[in-house]
């Protein structure tokens, strides 16, 4: 992962722990149901944008590496680790929408 991904993902994780405490605090204060959903909906849609950024940076580093190194086991396993991460990963995304 590069320095400048680094940054990113890192302000916009600072940016959803804020996001996270605000939603905290309305619970707290009993502020109004719908008005915690629609929090609760942004912070899903930034962590799914972290995600998204993390499994790119993963595909077009680790990934392509291992399939550029020559090494079909080594690409094989990295690509199969691809799959899996992926299917877990939207299998989470699709549990939050229920």
């Amino acid at each position: 992962m590069d320095d400048a991904l680094k940054a990113d993902l890192g302000r916009r994780l600072r940016r959803i722990e804020g996001q996270v405490a605000g939603v905290h605090r309305m619970v707290e204060e009993e502020r109004y149901c719908v008005e915690v959903l629609l929090q609760l909906a942004s912070v899903q849609s930034a962590l799914g944008r972290v995600g998204t950024m993390t499994f790119e940076a993963h595909m077009q580093t680790c990934v392509r590496d291992a399939l550029l190194a020559g090494d079909p086991d080594r690409a094989q396993q990295k690509v199969d680790e691809a799959i899996e991460v992926l299917q877990r990963y939207s299998g989470l995304l699709c549990q939050a929408m229920r």
